[in-house]
């Protein structure tokens, strides 16, 4: 059976004028970027270690050196291919400007450089999240200045996102706005090849996501849904369910494309915006969430129509199977 590699895909995907050259490329660069992510945590303590910093990023999280070096690693494969008017990383306060050597494009990237980096020294996947906007215009048709209100668009308006998760494979996973792909590392070949054509997410399911530590502080109607699930078939919902939970919000959505579920990181008391990322985290994986036939809001609005009001803004997440979804949302309305 003939092989397509994700270069393949997207060539395939220019000519049916889905996407442009640019867009294209820059995808093709990101890839190469999370290649190389993927063979960095492969060496884990093999390499220099993986101890904290003494330095936290803007939000006042500790860094582990892989989540400098991750940026690090997609800020320098980004900046010059000339199809990025500028970029910005959860990582980073301010969005980063293509310096004025290198020709500028007509795209934004937003990233997460790596995902649930709590988890790598326990060996658990980790992975990169993006999402790609256009740089708005002005009305004599230029574009705008690539600030941070260029940035803050509703995630309707993406024209690509996508993630990796370093596990025990390094898998690519992509939606263009025509469906949701995967591509799995070949190793041997260092490409990457179609694995998950066309990913589609059961509408039904009997498995949930969620910390459960922090149940004290959830909301009602988040604490009567687990309540519901938890009773199994002696409960409302006549069924059991399983809890699923790595911590690694990577793994955890791509388990929900692999085979349904829903994965779930409400406000609560402590965390009374949410606690994800609207611009780096949720805008891109409720993109792919819904490429792939689920939903995903906040509890109460549609996380794509979201307003974004700051490139750091936090929100609540409920995304996945499209039925238990619309029923959490339910118990919020």
């Amino acid at each position: 059976m003939r092989r397509v590699t994700l270069s393949q895909f997207l060539v395939a995907r220019q000519r049916d004028k889905v996407i442009n050259a640019d867009l294209r490329l820059l995808i093709e660069t990101i890839a190469r970027a999370c290649k190389a992510i993927s063979t960095r945590v492969n060496k884990g303590a093999l390499a220099d270690g993986h101890g904290g910093l003494d330095t936290s990023n803007v939000h006042g999280e500790v860094q582990k050196k892989l989540d400098v070096l991750s940026n690090e690693i997609l800020l320098e494969a980004n900046e010059w291919g000339g199809n990025l008017a500028a970029l910005v990383s959860e990582e980073m306060e301010n969005p980063q400007p293509i310096p004025t050597h290198y020709p500028r494009g007509e795209y934004l990237l937003l990233f997460d450089p790596l995902d649930g980096s709590s988890n790598i020294d326990v060996n658990i996947s980790v992975g990169t999240i993006f999402s790609v906007l256009r740089c708005p215009k002005n009305a004599d048709g230029s574009y705008c200045d690539a600030n941070e209100q260029a940035f803050l668009q509703p995630g309707r308006h993406q024209v690509a996102a996508g993630f990796a998760v370093y596990g025990p494979t390094t898998v690519f996973v992509l939606t263009v706005g025509d469906g949701v792909f995967g591509f799995t590392l070949d190793r041997e070949t260092f490409t990457f090849v179609q694995t998950h054509p066309e990913i589609r997410i059961p509408a039904d399911t009997q498995e949930f996501a969620i910390n459960c530590s922090n149940a004290r502080r959830w909301e009602a109607p988040v604490k009567r849904y687990i309540d519901e699930c938890l009773q199994g078939k002696d409960g409302p919902r006549g069924k059991d369910f399983n809890m699923r939970w790595v911590a690694s919000m990577v793994a955890d959505v791509f388990r929900v494309l692999s085979r349904g579920g829903i994965f779930m990181y409400p406000r609560d008391a402590k965390n009374k915006d949410g606690r994800l990322r609207l611009m780096y985290e949720a805008n891109p994986m409720a993109f792919i969430i819904e490429q792939a036939g689920g939903e995903a809001t906040d509890g109460r609005t549609r996380i794509l129509d979201l307003e974004p009001h700051g490139l750091h803004q936090r929100c609540a997440v409920i995304l996945g199977s499209k039925n238990e979804v619309d029923r959490v949302t339910s118990y919020h309305q």
